[in-house]
Formats: structure tokens, C-alpha cells, sequence
């Protein structure tokens, strides 16, 4: 028996399911992740008055909370200057229907944002059942740190990222005589795309450790392209922040790289792991059959 069958001899027991059988799963769990959206959809449109005046219009009001500890850093360091006393602009509608659609649109991203961890768990209920034990041991927690990652990239995004990108753009001017008037949709616009986008992007870890599982990645092959990821989250920052400024693309820049050097340790870990869970598995199988379970693998 070869050191392959090993593994699948770890394989949880269960009962066989068809291609249609798991196919109506499928659709069940995607069913059930839509609902889930739906429900905080509706609960957003209940609660849109409250959602715009709080979350989507705050990070233009200069009593933001980004803006006061700005401020009180200024101030404890001397710097003046970080004090956020206006933000040069005006929200418009310029379309019949445009403050509709675009409370539509809040109503879905907050739908979006708070089903997520229950959307995910639902598809990883379906993934999960077709993982060996080892698998399964080296994803225990998967629910938890991609909601995590999640919402700490969304957080992100929504005081860091938004509020600073808005704070440059809107007080950028080529001319004092030039009036920065946004519509609304193209400010509900960035600010979803940078607090979603930066959600996203936050899964680079659990992407890394998916990847180093399958044994497409490596920490050594990591950081050998490490100049060349750079560039690509460079690339991937400017495609994320809806403006051209380089600022913003920066702050979106910095934790990508940052969650790249620890995706890097994230992979070593599971390179560990898998050598172990090998090398464990080699002897349970040599002290069953006498055979060692290296040369197991190369028959």
C-alpha cells in the first residue's frame, strides 16, 4: 500500500452522494447564502435614513473619528497640521431616481458586509465534508479567520483608507475657483469599493495557506519573488483605489505588503505541518507493514 492510500485511509467515512446529490446541495447552501444577504438587505433599506446619516456620510464630516485621532495625535506630537478643519466639497444628486438607487445600493453592501461570515460558512459547510482528517485539522478555524481578515480589511478600509483618500481628493484643487461638487453615487462608489476591495484583499493569509496545502507555494519561493509580489500589490492597490492619487494607493499598498510577509510565514507553518503530518504518517505505515514509508512513496 502505497503512502498516498494512507491518507485516504484518514479520509472521514460517510455516505456516498451522487453528482446531482451534491449539486442540490450546492444549490441549497448558495440558497440559503442569498438569504442571508437578502435578510440584512432589508433590515439595511429598514435602517438606510440611519446608515447613510452614521456610515456612509461620516468619513465627509470632519468630526469623523479618524479626524479626531488625527487631532489628538497632532496635537500630542505638535503637529498642528493633522487637525482636519474642512473638507472642501458638496454631495449631489444629479440623476431623478439617483438617491433611490443609491439606497438601494447601501442597503445591499450592508447586506453584503454583515452576511458574509454566515455566506462563507455555508459554502465551507458544503467544501468541508470532502477534506481528509488532515485537511480538516489544518483548516480547524477557517470560518473564523476569514471572517477575521475580513472584517479587519473592511474596518481598514472604512478608517483609514476612505476617510484619508477623501480628505486629499476633496481638497486637491488645480484652482481656488474650481467648486468640488461629487455626485452621490461616485462618493457611495469609493467608499464601497475601498472598504470592500480592502475586505478582500485582507484574505491574501488564508489564499497563501490554501495555496502552500496544495503545494503550489513555498516560503522559499515567497521570498524569492518578494520584489516581484511588491510590484503586483503596487498594481493591485492602484486597480483597488477608484483615484488616481498616489496617496491613497500607498495606504491601500502598506498592509498588503505587511499581510504578505506574514503570508509568508503562514506558509512556512504549513510546510511544517505537512512534513510532520508525512513523517508521521511514514511511520504509522512502517510500523504496520515493516516497509519504510519513503520507499513506499517511490514504488
Amino acid at each position: 500500500m502505497a503512502l498516498d492510500q494512507e491518507f485516504e485511509e484518514e479520509s472521514e467515512e460517510g455516505v456516498e452522494m451522487s453528482f446531482l446529490e451534491h449539486l442540490e446541495e450546492l444549490r441549497w447552501n448558495i440558497l440559503r447564502a442569498i438569504g442571508a444577504i437578502l435578510v440584512f438587505t432589508i433590515l439595511g433599506w429598514i435602517y438606510v435614513n440611519e446608515i447613510y446619516h452614521y456610515i456612509v456620510i461620516a468619513p465627509a464630516k470632519t468630526d469623523f473619528w479618524t479626524y479626531r485621532m488625527m487631532c489628538k495625535l497632532g496635537k500630542a506630537v505638535g503637529a498642528d497640521g493633522l487637525c482636519i478643519d474642512k473638507i472642501d466639497f458638496e454631495l449631489q444628486a444629479l440623476g431623478v431616481g439617483e438617491q433611490f438607487s443609491m439606497a438601494l445600493t447601501s442597503s445591499v453592501i450592508v447586506g453584503l458586509v454583515f452576511a458574509f461570515p454566515y455566506a462563507f460558512w455555508e459554502i465551507w459547510r458544503f467544501i468541508r465534508p470532502g477534506l481528509k482528517k488532515y485537511e480538516r485539522r489544518a483548516a480547524r478555524g477557517a470560518v473564523f479567520y476569514v471572517t477575521f481578515l475580513f472584517f479587519s480589511g473592511v474596518l481598514f478600509g472604512y478608517y483609514v483608507v476612505t476617510p484619508l483618500a477623501l480628505n486629499f481628493l476633496a481638497n486637491f484643487k488645480l484652482d481656488e475657483s474650481i467648486i468640488n461638487e461629487f455626485s452621490i453615487s461616485s462618493y457611495i462608489g469609493m467608499v464601497a469599493t475601498l472598504t470592500l476591495a480592502c475586505g478582500l484583499a485582507f484574505q491574501l493569509p488564508i489564499v497563501v495557506f490554501v495555496l502552500s496545502r496544495v503545494g503550489i507555494l513555498t516560503p522559499s519561493l515567497m521570498r524569492e519573488y518578494r520584489r516581484h509580489a511588491i510590484i503586483v500589490i503596487l498594481i493591485a492597490a492602484a486597480i483597488i483605489t477608484p483615484s488616481a492619487d498616489i496617496y491613497s494607493q500607498i495606504l491601500v499598498a502598506m498592509p498588503l505588503t505587511l499581510l504578505y510577509e506574514v503570508s509568508i510565514i503562514v506558509s512556512g507553518r504549513v510546510q511544517k505541518a505537512k512534513a510532520r503530518e508525512e513523517a508521521r504518517l511514514a511511520k504509522a505505515y512502517e510500523q504496520r507493514t515493516g516497509t519504510p514509508g519513503n520507499e513506499s512513496e517511490n514504488e
